[in-house]
């Protein structure tokens, strides 16, 4: 059959147009910031985050990518250290694809507020963070508003072995002193263990947050109150514990041999651990720490017996929307998911979902796994969900936490006495106080 040379003409046009708009259905595809360019409708959104995939984020975007083929999410790891919050500052500062991203401290948050890279959560009205998320969630305003949402529980407390408290004849705190603490763990020693506590040399410096929180870390007067008595009371404790009694590392030992004192705790080395609830995810670790005692768990122990102190835990996983995204309402709806429930995945590796809408008992049996038989589940929930003693988030400049630290452990390393070490602290504080007006 022969075609007329007119009707050739359209055909031909026609395939050229056809060919046109897929080369720009394609590029706009592959284009766009932030990878949010849609193919047949779908929008594609990036999360960062520092969790491993395999520890639950993986099953969470699969979870919602099953149920959402309108909105499919791909999950970036960064590790949650200064190489990797450069590396992720580097994405959001180039538009580069990032949409959603987790801060794990108020310092790096307040970077990415400043730099433009953080949405205000005030232009969505139809979820209310304050009132899911409970009064911790206060803690991660800046200047009165959410920049982000923050999804985890944290949880600080001592593990104990349970079998060493039995055969020493102690009970399970619910609260306690640090005097009471340094008693338990000198009978607990003689029991035959090699410490009775053991900590990561970052919860050292909790005890003397709670005291500052409180009392404030500056004074009326505008000068530094690093010589607030407890902050002595704290020095005097801990190295007392290291040198007079031997129940707690020496610092020293701790940092040169770089200790793995969640090894020690359930290998049987030390009967307790000043630790957080990432700890079950390791102690669940039966083929590599098999035990036949369970583990129970206390309040970290307050410095004097007041009553109306603070302690170390409030809410985590502070998740923000980039503001250059250019799928804000989506990233919003995952969010939204996420934090009521979508993330009940990463339960497992001990991140509790802070929002009310969350039964308590199915994040503690995602928690526990098979192994809920060897824990004690009342006090366990006690320190996740009974203890209303408020919290705080360290919310100190990086600077101040850095001087301080340097003072302490020149202290602990035998270098300078308790006094010249709280006499630095304060001078090198009132400096920055000055410097920073």
């Amino acid at each position: 059959m022969r075609i007329k040379k007119g009707l050739t003409g359209l055909i031909v046009g026609a395939l050229m147009l056809g060919l046109l708009a897929g080369c720009v259905g394609k590029n706009e595809t592959n284009g766009g910031d932030n990878g949010g360019g849609a193919a047949g409708g779908k929008v594609k959104l990036t999360m960062w985050g520092a969790v491993p995939p395999e520890n639950g984020p993986q099953e969470v975007v699969d979870t919602w990518n099953a149920e959402h083929p309108d909105i499919q999410v791909e999950y970036v790891r960064f590790v949650n250290d200064d190489d990797g919050n450069l590396k992720l500052d580097t994405a959001l500062s180039t538009g580069q694809n990032v949409d959603l991203y987790v801060n794990y401290t108020l310092t790096n948050l307040d970077k990415r507020i400043k730099g433009g890279t953080a949405l205000d959560l005030g232009e969505f009205t139809d979820y209310n963070i304050d009132e899911k998320m409970g009064e911790d969630a206060a803690s991660w305003k800046v200047d009165g508003k959410y920049y982000g949402m923050p999804t985890k529980k944290n949880a600080a407390f001592f593990a104990l072995n349970m079998k060493a408290l039995d055969q020493a004849g102690l009970s399970v705190p619910a609260a306690w002193t640090w005097d009471e603490a340094r008693e338990y763990a000198l009978k607990l020693k003689t029991a035959g263990f090699k410490y009775g506590l053991v900590q990561h040399t970052a919860s050292y410096v909790d005890p003397l947050d709670s005291v500052l929180v409180k009392n404030g870390y500056v004074k009326a007067d505008g000068t530094s109150n690093l010589d607030d008595p407890l902050v002595t009371k704290w020095l005097e404790t801990l190295n007392g514990m290291m040198k007079e009694d031997a129940t707690t590392p020496p610092l020293g030992e701790q940092l040169t041999s770089k200790m793995p004192v969640e090894n020690m705790f359930l290998g049987g080395e030390s009967a307790m651990i000043n630790i957080g609830e990432w700890l079950i995810r390791t102690s669940n670790n039966m083929t590599e720490f098999p035990r036949d005692w369970k583990i129970a768990f206390a309040p970290v122990p307050r410095l004097a017996a007041q009553e109306d102190m603070v302690k170390s835990g409030g809410l985590g996983d502070f998740i923000a929307i980039n503001s250059k995204s250019k799928n804000k309402e989506a990233a919003w709806e995952f969010l939204k998911w996420y934090a009521d429930g979508g993330m009940m995945p990463m339960a497992a590796g001990g991140r509790l979902p802070s929002s009310n809408a969350v039964d308590q008992q199915t994040a503690i049996d995602h928690l526990l796994g098979d192994y809920a038989d060897s824990y004690d589940k009342e006090s366990l929930e006690f320190v996740l969900y009974g203890d209303e003693t408020p919290t705080f988030v360290r919310s100190i400049a990086q600077e101040v936490v850095d001087l301080r630290a340097q003072e302490y452990e020149k202290f602990f390393l035998g270098n300078q006495t308790a006094e010249v070490t709280v006499q630095n602290m304060v001078k090198r504080h009132n400096d920055w106080l000055k410097q920073n007006q």
